[in-house]
């Protein structure tokens, strides 16, 4: 199973740099170990605002126990409060592992339809938005989608040039309409497996 985990760090009130500055490297050093193992995906640091420290992760376990083992061997865990949220498969997933450079951003996709919309009008626009996802994916915009917990609830990882150029690529969805998209901009993490951290 795969994981998205928030996990934002406190650290206490006159904790001294030298002690943050060694639990730093031995969380960098973890997760090496864990990605080395497979536990460990991708690191990312969303918009934060000053004082704020905060990480989104990317696990893979068998389970939830296994996870809370992988995420308790973490250093930084004796600071840190973890929010789990499980993923599952998305038949549009392109599950694509090239990187070309571009800026990446998580999606938090709800698709409500209209009451009283066709079924068959339904099923049309699905079987449109996975040809579109699939050439999106093709383009290097769509990397990575994860159903989530909940009805109608997705998660993606996204590549582009700039908010705009993600923008269009959404409004391009067939089921855009039906869709209420929050946007998370990420920049790299130090210790995130995909750059060799």
């Amino acid at each position: 199973m795969e994981y998205l985990v928030t996990m934002t760090t406190h650290v206490p009130p006159g904790t001294p740099d030298s002690e943050v500055d060694d639990v730093r490297a031995r969380e960098a050093a973890r997760s090496r170990e864990l990605a080395a193992q497979g536990n460990l995906r991708r690191l990312w640091r969303p918009p934060l605002q000053p004082g704020e420290w905060r990480t989104l992760g990317l696990f893979a376990a068998a389970d939830d126990d296994e996870l809370g083992r992988v995420l308790a061997s973490m250093p930084l865990r004796v600071w840190r409060t973890d929010e789990v949220t499980p993923l599952s498969q998305h038949p549009n997933d392109p599950d694509a592992e090239a990187r070309n450079g571009w800026p990446e951003f998580l999606t938090t996709f709800t698709r409500v339809v209209p009451a009283g919309t066709p079924s068959q009008a339904v099923t049309d626009a699905e079987a449109r938005e996975a040809i579109r996802t699939k050439e999106l994916a093709g383009q290097g915009h769509l990397v990575r989608l994860w159903r989530l917990p909940g009805q109608g609830r997705a998660l993606g990882l996204w590549r582009a040039r700039d908010t705009a150029d993600l923008q269009q690529a959404l409004a391009s969805l067939p089921l855009h309409g039906w869709l209420t998209i929050d946007v998370t901009p990420l920049t790299e993490h130090p210790s995130d497996p995909a750059i060799g951290g």
